[in-house]
């Protein structure tokens, strides 16, 4: 009896340590799915003043993306506005200013977030331009902290929480920390894993007679 209570601590204990970390779903998330879309509700909050309570303001809509370097958010409430990897280019577009910027996405895509989810092909490239570190489990999540390694990013820090199941792991929180204290949480929703996506959704054409900004 007491050499199967301890076979039973001993299972119990490799178990344990055999669970996947917020690391290994990371490495998991971004060898394994390919694609992917959801909903999505962000909350940004300025830094408080002394005295005062933070400023939050919301926002919702739907991402989209297909490795290894196209996304797309469109932002519906309260204004509508979308961002577009394309693979050459980051389109960002104002509906209410009907203004394009557009940037040469190779130049800006890997100090982004988006890097993090949508583009790279596994933990070795992230860790080129992010120091990762695994967090404690927290609201039936993994996380892991992702520290950029330039100093002169806008970026602070982004944490990326992730769902395990069965299946592949499914991105369900990114806490986006910048570098003048403005903290954005972008939570998602009815995400699914390797979706078939129609190749056009990641196209852009500016709108007619929009101001378009190229930097």
């Amino acid at each position: 009896m007491r050499n199967r209570i301890l076979l039973a601590a001993a299972l119990m204990l490799a178990c344990a340590m055999a669970r996947a970390d917020g690391l290994d779903s990371l490495e998991r998330f971004v060898k394994s799915v390919k694609s992917g879309r959801s909903e999505f509700t962000q909350v940004v909050s300025a830094p408080a003043r002394a005295g005062e309570t933070p400023k939050t303001r919301s926002s919702s809509g739907s991402f989209a993306f297909t490795r290894p370097d196209r996304f797309r958010f469109d932002y519906r409430k309260p204004f509508a506005q979308t961002i577009v990897a394309d693979g050459v280019t980051l389109w960002m577009y104002d509906a209410d200013l009907n203004q394009v910027t557009a940037r040469k996405q190779a130049d800006v895509l890997s100090s982004t977030p988006a890097a993090l989810v949508a583009s790279a092909p596994d933990l070795a490239s992230l860790r080129k331009d992010y120091a990762l570190k695994s967090e404690p489990d927290k609201d039936g999540l993994q996380w892991v902290l992702a520290t950029p390694k330039s100093k002169d990013g806008q970026l602070q820090a982004v944490r990326v929480g992730l769902r395990a199941g069965d299946g592949a792991p499914t991105l369900a929180v990114l806490d986006i920390l910048d570098s003048f204290g403005q903290r954005s949480v972008l939570t998602f929703a009815k995400a699914e894993a390797n979706p078939a996506l129609a190749a056009d959704l990641f196209n852009f054409k500016p709108p007619a007679g929009a101001d378009v900004i190229r930097q």
